[in-house]
């Protein structure tokens, strides 16, 4: 199991240097009012990172919710009170 994560790993990282090292070139970007130069693959990286934190931010508030109703059921049934 331990081999099997780190060829994992690797694969992992070998494919993130060959988007890099193929995406190198600049682009210009437009964000509201700024407009400004950046390598291709660092766009990518912040925008995956962007969607990263996003999916994270709606998982721990998806979370919470549960968290809250099975909180008010388990309260429930332990007062006698139907679910």
């Amino acid at each position: 199991m331990k081999k099997y994560k780190i060829i994992v790993i690797l694969v992992v990282l070998l494919l993130s240097l060959i988007v890099i090292l193929q995406n190198s070139q600049p682009v210009g970007t437009k964000f509201l009012f700024w407009t400004f130069t950046l390598p291709r693959a660092f766009l990518l990286f912040l925008t995956f990172m962007f969607g990263f934190v996003a999916g994270l931010f709606v998982l721990i508030g998806f979370e919470g919710k549960v968290k809250k109703k099975r909180e008010i059921k388990a309260g429930e049934e332990k007062n006698g009170k139907p679910a």
